[in-house]
């Protein structure tokens, strides 16, 4: 029995998430999985690879065989260079944390509350072009 580690895909249309699974080759992708090893959510920002290392390691010593796109994600987190014995990859990026945003008055701004528009209405520019337009022609 040939042993591969692939993904099944769950979620919606359009937001897929996959798990990593380790399931007999003969399955279908969202078929029955004899362990699941890691999660996979490209939808996210960056996105998500979990992956138990040890689990990999020990499927990988008894001959699994990665799909490509989990041999892409087991190269990222580094598990695929230790089961062969290559240098470790860059650390993945993390995301940046977000400044909070200053409030109003930390910024020093001034609500003087003058309660109206700065600009005028449509309606009042158009009866004074009206106006204008007809004292022009009396004169």
């Amino acid at each position: 029995m040939a042993v591969k580690i692939k993904l099944k895909r769950l979620g919606k249309i359009r937001s897929p998430h996959y798990r990593i699974v380790v399931a007999d080759s003969r399955t279908r992708r969202d078929g029955r999985a004899i362990e699941e090893i890691g999660k996979y959510h490209p939808t996210y920002n960056p996105s998500v690879m979990e992956v138990d290392a040890e689990r990999v390691a020990y499927w990988l010593g008894v001959g699994a065989q990665p799909t490509e796109p989990v041999l892409a994600i087991l190269k990222k987190t580094g598990d695929w260079q230790k089961f062969k014995g290559e240098p470790a990859p860059a650390p993945l990026l993390q995301p940046a944390e977000k400044a909070a945003r200053p409030s109003f008055e930390a910024v020093g701004g001034e609500d003087e509350g003058k309660g109206e528009a700065i600009t005028q209405k449509k309606k009042a520019d158009k009866k004074d072009e009206a106006a204008a337009e007809s004292s022009a022609s009396e004169a």
